[in-house]
């Protein structure tokens, strides 16, 4: 398979590299430290295209193939992971999975707003008590004569306090995930309140919240689509969800390398720089094998998406990789610089902070690695018997 970009995807990479390097970097640590992202780099990333990135462009997005879309993803992380999920959360898990499950009239009523930046959307699946078990979910939805009521809480939502509109997955039916449901949720319903949370270890400039349904109302038509097709919809918002974190992973690593090869060539030691030392050369070397590896498998599952073909193995390889990859690459980052790494002077720490949430996110890396074990030896390990 063919990796080699070819030139629409180059100036897609670099008019979002150019970007990232002269509006988002430079503030990364000051966001971080405010621990929020200012509304007017919110409205810089709707009229650059970037909230609507995947979406085609009679719907108001940039019409990206899903390779053009990881290369946008990663140059974001690599100047700032925050700002990359406020975008990927919009983008993968919400406006993608209203374009493939919504009918036109929801697809009109939001998609225009999502990818413009108007109307942020957020996924509202993980729940206080229910995290990989999402089948097993709580929050329930009861039908009325006219619509719905649902109530409920869910706990780690990006963009809760920012969102217009919310993906809730509640309960319809039976138990297990043949019971789950999915609606659009307006977050201005009465009933829904956000409850902000602080003090992250990473991401902390990203808006987090848990999300509380006390009796929230809405119409049948608010549906997206079938009663019990909830968690086929997680799912098919996961695999793409996975390949974009798995090129987030990517600029975050990548980072960590251009700022540990900076380091180690201007710090001195010993009487010369740092870099000239074996063991550093060893650390920067395994790092940009690193890199690389993980940058392809994202391309792998890019590619297998990019040709229609369902990449559900394919992202769980990339997703598992290259998050492990980031914790590793950022913490040898942290090494190189030594008892600097630990201050944010400089950023590697930042970056090891951001990394450690993408072995739990989007499935954990034991998930991934059940994924794999059925994809190998065709046993589903997922219930404990």
């Amino acid at each position: 398979m063919n990796f080699e970009l070819d030139s629409e995807h180059e100036l897609i990479r670099d008019m979002v590299r150019d970007f990232a390097a002269r509006e988002i970097a430079p503030h990364a640590r000051e966001w971080d430290r405010a621990e929020e992202l200012p509304r007017e780099l919110i409205d810089r990333l709707g009229e650059l295209g970037f909230l609507g990135a995947a979406i085609p462009e009679r719907y108001g997005g940039m019409g990206l193939d899903m390779l053009g879309y990881c290369l946008l993803v990663e140059e974001l992380a690599r100047a700032d992971s925050s700002v990359r999920g406020v975008v990927t959360v919009n983008v993968g898990l919400v406006a993608k999975s209203i374009l493939r499950w919504g009918d036109e009239r929801q697809r009109q009523e939001w998609l225009p707003r999502i990818c413009g930046g108007d109307a942020l959307g957020c996924f509202a699946l993980t729940e206080p008590d229910v995290g990989s078990d999402a089948g097993n979910l709580r929050t329930s939805a009861r039908r009325e004569r006219d619509g719905w009521t649902i109530s409920g809480q869910k706990m780690f939502i990006t963009n809760a306090g920012l969102a217009s509109v919310a993906l809730v997955f509640a309960r319809t039916g039976g138990p297990g995930a043949r019971g789950v449901s999915c609606f659009l949720v307006p977050a201005d319903a009465p009933g829904f309140a956000v409850h902000p949370i602080k003090g992250k270890l990473g991401l902390r400039a990203q808006d987090t919240g848990e999300v509380v349904l006390d009796g929230v109302r809405v119409g049948a038509d608010a549906m997206l689509g079938g009663e019990g097709d909830g968690m086929k919809i997680a799912m098919s918002a996961l695999d793409g969800g996975r390949t974009s974190l798995a090129a987030s992973c990517v600029g975050t690593a990548q980072a960590c390398l251009d700022a540990s090869v900076a380091y180690a060539t201007t710090r001195r030691q010993f009487g010369g720089p740092i870099g000239a030392h074996q063991l550093i050369q060893g650390l920067l070397a395994d790092m940009a094998v690193d890199v690389q590896a993980a940058r392809l498998l994202a391309w792998q599952s890019a590619a297998v998406a990019d040709s229609g073909r369902r990449n559900t193995i394919e992202a769980s390889f990339a997703k598992l990789f290259a998050s492990e990859m980031a914790v590793r690459v950022s913490n040898s980052a942290v090494q190189i610089h030594g008892g600097y790494g630990f201050t944010d002077e400089y950023p590697v720490g930042k970056y090891l902070r951001d990394a450690r949430v993408t072995t739990l996110y989007e499935g954990t890396s034991e998930m991934q690695r059940l994924i794999v074990g059925r994809h190998l030896t065709g046993i589903a390990a997922f219930s404990a018997n």
